[in-house]
């Protein structure tokens, strides 16, 4: 008789606050054969808390499609293996994906154990829509590239989402304000389920501001998640915006907004008024 098939589960880990993994997540690590990890050390110490005894392997970024062929192998022959990141549910701007993608191609079953998630436990505490939202994981490094990346997104999407560093956290929130003006709302969250938990509210002057009254306060984990398009700005197409944006950086308003009604037909006056929303300025 053929020996049954092992799962790949995927279980998501603290983000901050040990006493957040659940049961199940626990149970799971106890009874896997193997657990895969982004950094066995840094794993060993939740095992080591949890009191589990377990055989881990390495999985991260760089060695993520060669070590799945194996993993793979390990299911096949039945073994149960269970992917862990350093923190939160694994795939989200964390390693996995080609893993998972690999033992579904395989005939491998994938088992979810839910859990923490730093965006999901950022946007609820956030105050800012969560009916329509879009994640973009960690922003790209240089300031021209972080820019492009925001601009790109399509107007209407809801609340925009990412992961950034503490030690570029300043300069993102100007890019912020390059692309979107200086009075877009914005939410920063530092250091979620930790000692130091945070979230501050207001424009990216105002948080920038915050963060520079206290070098402490620039530490950390950080979840910045900006407002949905102001309603006169979801009006427009996403190429009329797109192109009010770019003309903005070179040209005066008013004439930014006539030149962007003439490419795209569209009414001046109301592409005046959201040149003032992106500028920050009043009438």
């Amino acid at each position: 008789m053929a020996k049954e098939n092992g799962f790949l589960y995927v279980v998501a880990t603290p983000i901050g606050n040990l006493d957040d993994i659940s049961q199940r997540a626990i149970s799971t690590l106890q009874q896997v054969d193997w657990i895969a990890a982004e950094d066995t050390r840094h794993t060993g110490r939740l095992l080591s808390h949890l009191g589990i005894n377990a055989k881990t392997l390495a999985l991260h970024d760089h060695n993520e499609k060669q070590r799945a062929a194996g993993i793979i192998q390990k299911c096949l022959a039945g073994e149960h293996v269970a992917l862990v990141s350093d923190a939160g549910t694994p795939l989200i701007s964390d390693p996995g994906y080609s893993l998972v993608r690999q033992c579904r191609d395989a005939g491998v079953r994938v088992i979810p154990v839910p859990g923490p998630c730093a965006l999901i436990t950022a946007l609820c505490a956030a105050g800012l829509p969560t009916d329509k939202f879009h994640f973009i994981g960690f922003l790209l490094p240089k300031s021209q590239q972080r820019q492009n990346q925001l601009a790109d997104i399509p107007a209407g999407v809801g609340t925009i989402i990412c992961y950034d560093t503490a030690r570029r956290i300043k300069d993102t929130l100007q890019d912020v304000t390059a692309v979107f003006g200086p009075e877009r709302e914005l939410v920063l969250a530092k250091e979620l389920t930790k000692t130091f938990e945070h979230l501050e509210y207001g424009t990216a002057a105002q948080i920038i501001a915050w963060l520079e009254a206290d070098p402490q306060r620039c530490q950390g984990e950080m979840v910045l998640m900006i407002a949905p398009t102001p309603k006169a700005e979801s009006e427009l197409s996403d190429a009329e915006l797109n192109t009010l944006k770019l003309l903005l950086t070179e040209l005066p308003l008013k004439k930014a907004a006539a030149l962007t009604a003439q490419i795209h037909g569209g009414k001046k006056n109301a592409l005046y008024k959201v040149a003032l929303q992106l500028s920050g300025e009043t009438e």
